[in-house]
């Protein structure tokens, strides 16, 4: 079976996999929802039942919230994540040991002079 070194690379040393790749200047995905974000437009909310001159990250973040209050798990917790951050998990773990034959002391430590020499 071969190992890893044995793998030939799918191209040499300093030449591009995708040579034809996305073209320099052009904007990725953020820069286009962060320029869309900050289009205002006349909006009633959906809390305060006014009508407001809101950008659309506030009128998607009243969305969201109407949703949760609605009932929806999703929309309260993509709020909860968003406003005071996602909750840590750990997992806590306690290891006792036991020893295998509990009767025998295996302790190979001990300066046992009296042992034969075999």
């Amino acid at each position: 079976m071969a190992g890893y070194k044995d793998i030939k690379p799918r191209w040499e040393k300093g030449e591009s996999g995708n040579p034809n790749g996305r073209p320099k200047g052009s904007k990725n995905r953020a820069t286009t929802i962060k320029k869309w974000f900050d289009v205002y437009q006349n909006f009633k909310n959906p809390i305060t039942g006014e009508d407001e001159f809101l950008d659309q990250e506030d009128i998607c973040t009243l969305a969201i919230i109407k949703r949760a209050r609605d009932g929806n798990v999703n929309a309260y917790n993509a709020l909860m994540d968003s406003g005071y951050g996602s909750p840590a998990q750990t997992v806590n773990q306690t290891i006792t040991e036991y020893p295998i034959f509990p009767g025998i002391d295996l302790n190979v430590d001990k300066d046992d002079s009296s042992a034969e020499d075999i």
